[in-house]
């Protein structure tokens, strides 16, 4: 269940990156964008639509490249939902990242949110939105802690290659960007037009500047959907949920 919403969130713009050739769910995204992947009966990017709208974002960008076409397509069959909210375009001519493609994007000129479209959460943004104020952040990411175990014995050794320390099958924990963020519009003059920028790019430019990035913790439940396994996460809990009308 979502905290109470406090409406930090409202009003404010969002762009969702949904450019991207889907090259993790291959081949089902050769010739299919990986937005529209479904989730249950929905594609994925519909179902975070809904999330922003749940949180008063109602002025929304798409950055489209790889099969645009469909996607806009979709959405004009949709108009139920589109006519709840701002729908705008962006049409990358070539590839530019999941930062450079913000540079596209006219009129970002006060706090905003991005984010990847292939997510799938119930990450609070009324939250995210008051920590980033509180921090007073150029820009703040949205972190999870992800566990992931090997799968095999891993060693320890010293210079001399040997051995001090053996680990069966260890167990790691790392805080991972859940590909969701607030920026301050000073951050876009970091990203030249028309130039590739990928966002971790992005974040070494901004400390190296001695802006200040924030990182907020999340224990939500959040999954990529570009990741196989995580897609088939999303739709066995999709499935239990709809079996108990959650």
């Amino acid at each position: 269940m979502d905290a109470e919403k406090t409406g930090a969130a409202a009003g404010l713009r969002a762009v969702i990156l949904a450019g991207g050739k889907g090259v993790r769910l291959r081949p089902f995204t050769a010739n299919f964008p990986k937005p529209l992947v479904p989730i249950g009966d929905r594609p994925i990017i519909e179902i975070l639509i809904e999330r922003l709208i749940a949180f008063g974002i109602v002025d929304i960008t798409l950055t489209v490249g790889h099969l645009a076409e469909l996607i806009k397509a979709y959405f004009e069959h949709r108009r139920e939902l589109t006519q709840r909210m701002t729908l705008r375009y962006v049409d990358e001519d070539e590839p530019s990242g999941t930062a450079g493609s913000l540079a596209l994007v006219a009129g970002l000129d006060r706090t905003f949110v991005a984010m990847n479209g292939d997510l799938f959460t119930e990450l609070d943004l009324d939250a995210l939105v008051s920590f980033h104020r509180v921090q007073g952040a150029a820009l703040t990411i949205a972190a999870h802690r992800r566990r992931e175990k090997i799968d095999l014995g891993v060693l320890q050794c010293d210079d001399a290659h040997r051995v001090i320390g053996y680990r069966e099958k260890p167990e790691y924990s790392y805080d991972v960007s859940m590909g969701i963020y607030v920026y301050e519009p000073t951050v876009l003059k970091f990203i030249e037009p028309r130039r590739y920028l990928d966002f971790p790019d992005l974040v070494l430019r901004l400390i190296a500047a001695g802006e200040k990035v924030c990182a907020m913790p999340c224990d939500c439940m959040w999954l990529d959907i570009g990741r196989p396994d995580d897609y088939a996460a999303a739709q066995e809990l999709f499935a239990s949920r709809a079996a108990s009308n959650d």
